[in-house]
């Protein structure tokens, strides 16, 4: 009590701590993340070029690509589309401000034609388009906002169509603008001229090759400042995004061999049948074998509960389970099989008949249409009703008299495919149609006339031939999903939980071999990926990695979509920059090496001749013929566009000095100079070019543009 009475007097001093800790706390967090203090860069995706790619428009424009892109899409794709349009766009702009490059109003009048004109919601009475409809459709648009209404195939409502707008503005200057490098990129008559004597030109050499090779590997030695000192000199072929590098241990939730166990008893349960008890209740199962066929639909689709839904057809041994093909087409009617293994399933399956079935049909038909129906044209009025009672009006005169088929299908038929063949189709196989379609021709007889309901309609359909004969089967079968067991989870969960605890004060790599686990490494994560090799999409495990509190050697659980778990850890953090000398030393040293042995190979070459080159260093000299600068390759050595270029420069008779090549060193001496005849005129090359150039010019000019442009890019603080 006296305690009590100690904290009432207190209370007012508690308080004040509470709350000093608790503002602590929140302080923290905003120092944390200083970004939160000034309200800036929490809602900023991007800045490009001083422009703000602003959160809340981005994230409404992924939401409609999303959408748009349909449920096979994730919402990082999204994301990324939009991003892409965004920058673009931003980039784009500075362009057009530079340059003054705009849209005037009478100009996105004739641009809103020309993208709308074909638009029936736009077109007046003589199917021409209409402004005044288009302005009153806008106004009504803004009047609704912020719902949406329909054009063409599109839901949209005020925002969207400015969006539309923008787009169809900024289209327009960026197709002024294209135009305006494209002119500026022609070839000059004299860059025709080069060309041609490039390609035409050609020199008679004798060289000497000492090749690379003829040192061995393990004589030059690469340090790791030969490697920082060569990313150095070439800081633009090593620049990298930041990235990081993980292991990780899979615990999947799989059925075990009980789970299959247990599976296969439950269904064992219908071959004769069994007393079940169900909250309190006896039920009985009706034994599968005894199953009369007119039943079977229910009793799989119900009473069992399959997985997978009856199948009323008869099929051909290929298209049973191919472990137990022959078994199950060899079953005698009555007989059940199994249960027996099929994937990812445990399976009963019963034999309800044997029958021979035509191998091809030939048919003529005439389809139906009503209203709804597949592929049914915009002028169809009948009813389902109305339709089936024409097809039966149909089918009661071509069976009082076949001989006006022809017509008839000329008359009545909507299948454009087959009317100007007076409704036939050819000989075809069972899987050619439609089921219903299918069975009347393969289960009937030549010269069965009778009426069918498809999903295009009602079909009057006359069996005209068939060929060949195959014996096929029905067969039914109860199948169950093989899936883990609540215990089984369990285990996995258990499993998981035990390496991460380990983990903690052990080797990852040590403790997984220790319990037979597979470590999977993953190199080069970049900081928006979305999938991880070898497992679903895991961009909670790719953010975790690159926040600012993880360091090498941290781990982390998380969640398999679909069931399971992942132990993840990173094992290397790359920022920003050039490239480390570990992980560029694999591209790097054969170049390395080169320039090393070059350096060796010059050291002891004597000789200021070809002959004498070869001779002092046990090399032949080798003859190359009419060699050309645009396929410098050397006879016997293969490509090297530097040694042919400096031979290019070597006036007739003159030798080089040695020359550094891709596969060695070499000396070459010019034989025979034959420069290409000229032409008198050179217009179909410069055209050539001109269109060479201008095809490339769209990409490269804005690959230009972006990458030099000012891009602050932030998506990975909200994905």
């Amino acid at each position: 009590m006296a305690v009590l009475n100690k904290i009432r007097q207190r209370s007012l001093f508690l308080i004040l701590i509470i709350a000093l800790a608790l503002f602590s706390f929140v302080l923290a967090d905003l120092f944390k993340n200083s970004d939160a203090l000034l309200g800036t860069a929490q809602d900023v995706v991007a800045t490009v070029n001083g422009k703000t790619i602003d959160r809340t428009d981005f994230m409404s424009k992924v939401e409609n690509t999303q959408r748009q892109l349909g449920p096979g899409a994730t919402s990082t794709q999204a994301m990324n589309r939009v991003y892409d349009q965004e920058v673009r766009r931003a980039v784009m702009s500075t362009q057009f401000d530079e340059l003054g490059l705009t849209v005037e109003q009478d100009q996105m009048k004739d641009l809103l034609k020309q993208n709308f004109a074909s638009y029936p919601e736009f077109q007046n009475e003589a199917g021409l388009f209409d402004e005044n409809k288009l302005t009153e459709f806008v106004a009504n648009l803004k009047a609704i906002y912020p719902e949406r209404s329909v054009v063409g195939n599109f839901q949209l409502n005020y925002d969207d169509w400015v969006n539309s707008e923008n787009s169809i503005a900024i289209g327009a200057q960026e197709r002024a603008y294209y135009n305006m490098v494209k002119a500026g990129v022609n070839a000059t008559l004299n860059e025709a001229e080069v060309d041609y004597m490039l390609e035409n030109s050609t020199r008679d050499l004798r060289y000497v090759q000492i090749p690379y090779s003829t040192i061995n590997d393990s004589l030059v030695e690469v340090t790791k400042s030969d490697i920082t000192a060569y990313i150095n000199k070439n800081k633009k072929k090593f620049e990298v995004e930041a990235s990081r590098d993980i292991v990780y241990v899979e615990f999947k939730e799989a059925p075990s061999l009980d789970d299959e166990n247990n599976l296969k008893a439950s269904l064992t349960d219908f071959i004769n049948g069994k007393a079940i008890f169900e909250d309190g209740k006896n039920d009985t199962i009706k034994a599968f074998r005894t199953v009369k066929a007119d039943d079977l639909e229910s009793y799989i689709n119900y009473t069992a509960a399959s997985d997978l839904n009856y199948n009323n057809a008869f099929v051909k041994k290929s298209a049973l389970p191919a472990a137990v093909a022959d078994t199950l087409y060899n079953l005698n009617v009555g007989d059940v099989y199994g249960p027996y293994k099929d994937g990812a399933m445990m399976k009963l399956s019963k034999m309800v008949a044997k029958k021979q079935v035509p191998d091809s049909a030939k048919v003529r038909h005439i389809l139906i249409p009503h209203v709804g129906a597949s592929s049914a044209a915009p002028d169809v009025t009948k009813t389902v009703e109305q339709a089936k009672a024409t097809a039966d009006s149909v089918l009661a005169i071509v069976k009082a008299n076949r001989s006006k088929f022809p017509a008839l299908v000329t008359a009545l038929s909507s299948d454009q495919g087959s009317v100007e063949k007076g409704g036939v189709y050819d000989f075809h196989t069972s899987t050619q149609m439609v089921k219903p379609f299918s069975d009347f021709e393969f289960e009937n007889k030549v010269g069965d006339i009778g009426v069918v309901k498809t999903q295009f309609g009602f079909h009057i359909i006359e069996i005209l031939d068939q060929k060949g004969s195959s014996n096929v089967v029905k067969v039914a079968t109860i199948a169950r999903k093989i899936e883990p067991s609540t215990e089984t989870i369990d285990n996995v969960f258990t499993e998981a939980s035990k390496f991460e605890l380990a983990v903690q004060d052990g080797d990852f790599q040590k403790i997984a071999e220790e319990r037979k686990l597979a470590v999977k490494p993953v190199n080069g994560i970049k900081v928006l990926d979305e999938q991880i090799p070898g497992l679903a999409s895991q961009r909670p495990m790719v953010r975790w990695a690159f926040e600012k509190e993880t360091k090498v050697g941290d781990f982390k659980r998380f969640t398999i979509p679909g069931g399971g778990y992942v132990v993840a850890q990173v094992t290397k953090i790359t920022k920003k920059g050039l490239m480390d000398p570990e992980t560029a030393s694999a591209s790097v040293l054969t170049d390395i090496r080169k320039e090393k042995k070059a350096e060796m190979i010059r050291a002891k070459v004597t000789g200021t001749t070809v002959d004498d080159v070869a001779k002092n260093q046990g090399r032949p000299a080798t003859s190359a013929s009419a060699v050309n600068m645009k396929n410098p390759t050397l006879t016997g050595a293969g490509l090297e566009p530097k040694v042919v270029g400096v031979a290019f420069g070597l006036k007739d008779g003159e030798t080089s000095g040695l020359i550094n090549g891709d596969r060695g060193v070499y000396m070459v001496t010019v034989s025979n100079i034959q420069d290409a005849t000229k032409l008198d005129n050179y217009q179909s090359i410069a055209a050539r070019l001109s269109t060479a150039r201008s095809s490339a010019a769209q990409t490269k000019v804005y690959n230009a543009l972006k990458e030099t442009a000012d891009i602050e890019d932030n998506r990975a603080m909200f994905y």
